[in-house]
């Protein structure tokens, strides 16, 4: 499955500070459709992510019903994004 959606970055302040997009509400029910499929534990979807021209592999994590793409720091300081800057994300679930 490949999904493909604009969202803004931002941090979650919890134990330990991290960076996510959210995925938008409507291909969050395409994921939650092949979730029991794909996922290896705790609800973590496998994913391969693309910002910009960097891709790597990450897992999708559940979160009050959405699903929150983690954006590393690698992949901001390549592609010059930080919290509050809006990007094109590209999601293909394996």
């Amino acid at each position: 499955m490949r999904i493909e959606f604009s969202g803004e970055i931002f941090v979650w302040r919890g134990p330990a500070p991290f960076t996510f997009v959210a995925v938008p509400e409507g291909d969050g029910e395409s994921i939650r459709s092949v979730a029991s499929a794909v996922t290896y534990g705790w609800g973590m979807i496998p994913a391969q992510v693309r910002i910009g021209a960097t891709t790597w592999r990450t897992a999708l994590f559940p979160k009050e019903g959405r699903y929150l793409v983690p954006i590393k720091a690698a992949v901001r300081k390549a592609e010059h994004v930080a919290s509050g800057d809006v990007v094109r994300v590209r999601l293909e679930l394996w």
